[in-house]
């Protein structure tokens, strides 16, 4: 049997004022951006979404929900009173993200899927309630 103290880490609910979104990002984009000459991006609108431009290709940006969410976790200061300095004391959920953005390649006068995969599912559901 171990002695060893396995109180576990305390985890608290205070969350900021902030919001965050998370974007995914493709490879060939985090590749890209991480190179030692990382490229100038820049962020447009079109009639149907944002555009995020690279060099040699666009981005359609389209926030995608999930049905679990993403918690994003600060580590808790230390009280100077009471726990040894740099010293862990737990952790903080500062914020709870329920969608992400994604990028999705542009392909020439492609028009955003946004309008069409909403529509029937949503109908339905609403209707039987």
């Amino acid at each position: 049997m171990s002695s060893q103290d396995n109180s576990g880490i305390p985890v608290s609910h205070a969350p900021s004022n902030t919001n965050y979104k998370l974007l995914e990002l493709p490879s060939e984009l985090l590749e890209l951006l991480e190179s030692d000459n990382p490229p100038v991006l820049t962020l447009t609108s079109s009639p149907t979404a944002a555009l995020l431009k690279s060099p040699d290709k666009t981005y359609s940006l389209r926030q995608k929900n999930t049905s679990n969410a993403l918690i994003l976790l600060s580590p808790a200061l230390p009280d100077p009173e009471t726990s040894t300095p740099g010293e862990p004391t737990g952790l903080i959920a500062i914020a709870t993200v329920h969608e992400t953005i994604e990028l999705v390649p542009e392909t020439g006068g492609a028009k955003a899927p946004a309008t069409i995969a909403r529509g029937k599912w949503h109908e339905r559901f609403a209707k039987g309630r």
